[in-house]
């Protein structure tokens, strides 16, 4: 602040010659909204510059009584940054801060650490200050409190500060005793305002090498470049949707401007840590840390329960902390600042710090996770940048938190909706099926698409698939009503149109204002007429044993819920054995076109074509994924009942593992009563790798499904858990090991089998595979890529 000419500053305050001229003459000035008045401002301005120097401070704050006296908050903070940012804005008069405690006790009052270090800890405490606290209170009169900053190392307040710190607050009490009696308002601005005062900077130890330097003999300007960093992280973690972005954010502005070795971002789950994310030279680190247990005595699960950990390494020059109750004037009883190994280390709790945010300390939020910072050899941590890396902890945390409850949604939406669709499509006799799931990318909630195979009390197969407008909770309820009133229409026995019919007037009583549409598919399979209705859903798709695509026209219909509609209408087609029908929604296809077809045209055809393989590349070349996709397949097969392959299937209870065995016993009957026996032993083998697999992995019941066609016998697994497996190699060493515990076997369907995938299809997977039977004619049919 400028001295102005003639200033005058109030009575008491004005030995202090040292500090610069504020204020106008009379104390008084125009005022702005919001905002401390021009008197109040130049009282409180001279306290916090005397209080800062004359107690060698890097801070000092005046807290202020709210006009209903029920709160603290800051009214002038002044210092040297990054410690004017490290005191909190508003405390309640019952919390543990000095502020607080020095007004209720009427005294000096200095901060208890809530968790301190331990004797035996090396390390160095991660708030790096110490705090004392005077009231402001006069004769009938309850202002609020003076507050001072050192750095922990400067040590313990002394007798003789005691009695600095409450001379200058009571001569700033009767000032504003007065300010008072003659109508000012004593009250607190809108938000704190803060001074600089220079020369209030802590000094670097002898010997010291900060990594983040200022302008050497300009006061603050180390802390300003920390603090430029922390808004960096701050405006990037705020854009921030995925772990990818924390990571990059944090080694952007936490790694390159502390000049760290690597980075690691853990979280905690069943009792042990989990690196989400890394950066630099992170190998020994994410080693160190990736399934660590909680309750060991590591310094990232100590860090867990709330406590940072700065370790300086070997060569560090010893310093001393604060410890809790330290008598004023006493020093410290220290922390040997020395790290049990070479290298340098910080361990942070992905928490806001307890001593930055506006609420009580026993409302702290919960630790999230730990970010570990490792360094190449020893180093020290200097107080601002204690305090700015415990503040980038807490902007890390929120974020993580964020990022993962986001992500917990999601897969609630996605799970709840699979859980909506069929968990196995049922054996259609002369009409295999196979469908696809996707659920959308850009959403976060659960969406409507549902596909369904109801087998008929004739011969006929119903097809369906449907979607229902909108991504929310409401949109996959809906999904499942409406698919449950489906299959018990088709049960009944009724055609398409009815069906739509009847399904409409149900979703009219629903009382929800979602549309749904729908395309229905009734197929004979003794004659191989289709009975096509829509319900302003794409018509199917049929592609022709000569490789032909062609849609099954209909009427189109309105989509379900619309009021004043004609009636429902269906149409009829006639399929050639080998056609395949694909059913599917809007969210396959890009928009106003008819890629589907193009993509359905571009595949395999022929006797031999592969639905799974099909569907696989349908559903991988989609384009966008802003919206949810299913697909549904079935391949007509015709009358002749003598080119139909043999079909047998055998059901495990989850984690039945005795079953395994039982199913062994399936495989090898089933194929010595199909004349298969050569190729026992290696499907018994894969079968008891696979089911095994499923039910230890997926939690589970497991379908195992066994076909024989004229040129090769397929075996099917599935169960409900959609992640693919994955082969794992070998390794040497134990922990290696115990990871490819459960891929191995997968290497012996890849050396055994001719071919072999993994489908997903809507609740879970199927892992399938072929194998040639010797000595028959192998028919020319599609290989995975």
């Amino acid at each position: 602040m400028s001295p102005k000419e003639g200033q005058v500053w109030p009575e008491g305050l004005m030995d202090d010659r040292s500090a610069p001229d504020a204020g106008s003459p009379d104390g008084r000035g125009p005022e702005s909204a919001g905002v401390l008045g021009d008197e109040l401002t130049a009282v409180l301005h001279r306290a916090v510059h005397q209080t800062a120097r004359r107690l060698d401070a890097v801070a000092a704050a005046v807290y202020l009584l709210i006009p209903d006296g029920g709160e603290l908050r800051a009214a002038m903070i002044g210092g040297s940054p990054p410690s004017v940012l490290t005191l909190p804005g508003r405390m309640t008069l019952d919390s543990p801060y000095a502020s607080a405690r020095a007004l209720a006790d009427h005294g000096v009052a200095f901060l208890a650490e809530p968790d301190p270090l331990p004797e035996p800890e090396r390390g160095a405490l991660a708030y790096p200050y110490t705090v004392a606290s005077v009231p402001l209170e006069t004769e009938g009169h309850r202002f609020g409190s003076l507050t001072v900053l050192r750095t922990e190392d400067s040590g313990g307040y002394s007798d003789a500060d005691c009695r600095e710190l409450t001379r200058i607050g009571d001569r700033l009490a009767v000032l504003l005793a007065g300010l008072h009696a003659r109508g000012a308002t004593i009250a607190p601005g809108s938000l704190p305002v803060l001074v600089p005062v220079f020369g209030t900077g802590p000094p670097a130890a002898a010997g010291e090498q900060a990594v983040v330097r200022g302008v050497p003999g300009v006061p603050g300007s180390a802390g300003m470049t920390l603090l430029y960093a922390l808004q960096r992280l701050t405006d990037m973690l705020n854009r921030a949707t995925t772990m990818e972005h924390v990571v990059g954010a944090a080694e952007f502005c936490v790694v390159a401007p502390m000049r760290a070795r690597a980075l690691a971002l853990t979280s905690a789950a069943e009792g042990r840590l989990w690196v989400l994310g890394h950066s630099g030279d992170s190998s020994d680190l994410v080693s160190e840390l990736h399934g660590g247990a909680l309750h060991a005595d590591t310094p990232a699960a100590r860090a867990m329960r709330g406590r940072a950990l700065f370790i300086p390494g070997s060569c560090g020059p010893p310093s001393t902390g604060r410890v809790r109750d330290a008598e004023p004037g006493a020093p410290s009883s220290g922390v040997p600042r020395y790290g049990s190994g070479e290298h340098a280390a910080a361990y942070l709790p992905l928490v806001g710090s307890r001593h930055v945010v506006d609420l009580p300390m026993a409302d702290a939020a919960p630790v999230v996770g730990v970010c570990c910072l490792s360094f190449d050899g020893p180093r020290t941590f200097p107080p601002e940048e204690r305090a700015v890396l415990t503040m980038m902890a807490g902007l890390l945390g929120a974020t993580v938190q964020r990022i993962q409850l986001s992500a917990a949604r999601q897969v609630l939406a996605v799970g709840m909706q699979r859980r909506l669709l069929p968990a196995v499509l049922p054996e259609a006799p002369r009409l295999p099926t196979t469908a696809r799931y996707r659920p959308a990318q850009a959403a976060s909630e659960a969406g409507g698409d549902w596909y369904d195979v109801i087998t008929m009390p004739d011969a006929r197969v119903m097809l369906i698939i449907g979607d229902v407008e909108g991504h929310t909770l409401e949109s996959a309820a809906v999904m499942g009503q409406l698919r449950t009133s489906v299959a018990a229409y088709a049960t009944e026995g009724h055609g398409p149109a009815a069906l739509l019919e009847r399904t409409d007037r149900l979703l009219s009583r629903l009382g929800t204002e979602l549309l749904a549409t729908c395309c229905v598919v009734a197929v004979d399979t003794e004659t191989g007429v289709a009975e096509v209705a829509l319900a302003g859903h794409p018509a199917p798709l049929a592609r022709l044993p000569d490789g032909t695509v062609r849609p099954l026209r209909a009427p189109a219909n309105v989509p379900l819920g619309l009021h004043g509609r004609t009636p429902y209408r269906s149409q009829e087609h006639i399929l050639r054995p080998g056609t395949v029908l694909a059913l599917y929604s809007d969210g396959a296809q890009e928009p106003d076109s008819d890629d589907v077809g193009a993509r359905l045209d571009a595949g395999g055809h022929g006797p031999g074509a592969d639905l799974e393989i099909l569907a696989d590349r349908l559903l991988a070349d989609t384009p966008g994924g802003r919206d949810d996709a299913a697909l549904l397949l079935a391949r007509y097969e015709g009358a002749d009942d003598s080119a139909a392959p043999r079909i047998a299937r055998f059901h495990v209870h989850r984690r039945d593992l005795r079953a395994v065995r039982e199913a062994r016993g399936f495989v090898h009957e089933r194929l010595c009563d199909w004349g298969l026996a050569d190729l026992s032993d290696d499907l018994e083998l894969i079968t008891s790798e696979l089911v095994t697999n499923a039910l230890i992995h997926a939690g589970s019941d497991v379908d195992l499904r066994l076909r024989a066609f004229g040129d090769r016998v397929r075996l099917e697994v599935r169960d409900s858990d959609s992640d693919p497996p994955v082969p794992t190699a070998y390794s040497l060493t134990d922990e290696g090991s115990a990871r490819a515990e459960h891929g191995r076997g997968l290497y012996l369907v890849d050396a055994l089998a001719q071919t072999w995938n993994t489908s997903p299809s809507g609740r879970g997977k199927t892992v399938w595979l072929e194998m040639d039977i010797p000595g028959a004619e192998v028919a020319a049919r599609p290989t995975v890529e």
